[in-house]
């Protein structure tokens, strides 16, 4: 794999590397007080970066909206270090306040066992980031394994399953967010478009990657899935503060709707919401559905 940024903007380079120092200060600090064995000598394995920025594709616009995300794959020495609110919610928090960063920060966290037995499998996020990725700290000794091919045949039937189930649940909250906004329901009705958000962006993460992260953060998961399909932006526009406000509004509602009193929405916003997230539907069923047959084809199926 790569191991220079070399292709990115000195202050892009500067980014990365205060990431890269403040996610490990803040697991060390996490593991310090440890005594069990497992976590007490655990270790980052790895740091690499992937998407956008490994691509050399991303977008900086953030005074139009579209501004691509860091996408970080932390390795970690045992799959109970992965757990985000134990280990890496204060590094995640520090990132997201610290000025020198000036670009959202993704990370996703996961064991080098996790990442092998993926990569064995073939599954195609992970081959990806095989090929792509560039390292940007890594530990002697600890190297992925070489990816096997997922046969084309195989990979139709996983992804037509996958594609199965998860549109009917993206509908099926849909349904629900429609029937509590009829009842003047609206924070439930918020929550429930959260939700077909999210399985939403699930499904198509799942047919093209056959990999989701274990997020409810609907802007992480929109990330990762217009960086894979820039037809998905469509969904939601971001030219106008409303507009913005609005895809806030449905990445609050997973907690706030539930919880916080605080928490207000109006029809108004409802009914533009869910217009964004049929439409985000339709545009997931679509190329889900061209995905699928062009695997079909491939196979001879």
């Amino acid at each position: 794999m790569r191991t220079d940024v070399d292709h990115l903007p000195l202050l892009q380079q500067a980014e990365l590397e205060r990431a890269k120092r403040l996610l490990l200060a803040e697991f060390q600090e996490a593991i310090s007080l440890a005594s069990q064995p497992w976590k007490k000598n655990g270790k980052v394995l790895k740091i690499i970066l992937f998407g956008s920025y490994a691509r050399s594709d991303w977008v900086d616009e953030p005074e139009n909206g579209y501004q691509s995300d860091f996408d970080l794959l932390v390795i970690v020495s045992h799959a109970d270090l992965t757990d985000i609110a134990d280990y890496w919610y204060v590094a995640e928090d520090k990132i997201l306040r610290d000025e020198v960063i000036a670009r959202p920060v993704n990370i996703i966290v996961h064991s080098l066992a996790e990442v092998n037995e993926a990569l064995a499998r073939g599954e195609y996020f992970w081959v990806d980031i095989a090929r792509d990725g560039i390292v940007l700290y890594e530990l002697p000794g600890n190297s992925l394994a070489t990816p096997k091919p997922l046969t084309t045949a195989d990979a139709c039937e996983m992804v037509s399953r996958y594609f199965s189930d998860w549109i009917q649940k993206t509908n099926d909250a849909l349904e629900i967010a429609e029937f509590c906004a009829d009842g003047r329901k609206w924070k439930d009705a918020a929550f429930n478009l959260h939700l077909a958000t999210e399985r939403a962006y699930i499904c198509f993460l799942l047919v093209r990657t056959l990999y989701f992260p274990r997020s409810h953060n609907v802007k992480f998961l929109r990330s990762l899935a217009e960086d894979s399909e820039p037809r998905l932006i469509e969904a939601w526009p971001r030219a106008t503060r409303p507009d913005r406000r609005r895809f806030e509004l449905v990445k609050r509602a997973y907690v706030e709707a539930r919880y916080s009193a605080s928490y207000e929405i109006s029809i108004e916003d409802l009914e533009a919401i869910t217009v964004s997230v049929r439409r985000l539907r339709d545009i997931v069923e679509e190329v889900c559905r061209e995905r699928i047959e062009a695997l079909r084809e491939a196979a001879g199926l």
